[in-house]
């Protein structure tokens, strides 16, 4: 079966959503909790690749820090956003979940179910 990955926030409602959705398909994930671990540049840059968004579709653009920080301006770089991902993980776009059929960001947590190589039930 292939391995599928979540990047987690335990407080985030939709983010333990999707992590039902994954188990009630008989799925363990490896869940990467980035939050306590903050993803590396690299690792960010393979999700956007993974997903075919953007920097900023993996950044919470609607949070008052995302603001605050310049993230919204017009003369922001790429590599300026990835940076602040990295010192405030808060950022990032959650849930996001990888299989061998996909990326994808949770939001609805439904969306999982269009890469699992199993659906639930």
């Amino acid at each position: 079966m292939e391995p599928v990955t979540l990047y987690h926030h335990p407080g985030c409602s939709k983010s333990r959503d999707t992590l039902a959705f994954i188990r009630a398909a008989g799925i363990e994930p490896r869940i990467v909790d980035f939050l306590a671990a903050p993803l590396s540049r690299q690792e960010l840059e393979s999700l956007c690749k993974h997903l075919g968004l953007p920097v900023t579709g993996l950044m919470r653009t609607g949070d008052a820090l995302y603001a605050e920080l310049g993230l919204d301006s017009a003369d922001c770089t790429d590599g300026q956003r990835l940076d602040a991902l990295q010192k405030h993980p808060l950022l990032f776009n959650r849930p996001v979940a990888v299989s061998g059929l996909g990326a994808r960001i949770c939001r609805p947590p439904e969306t999982v179910l269009d890469i699992l190589p199993i659906r639930p039930g």
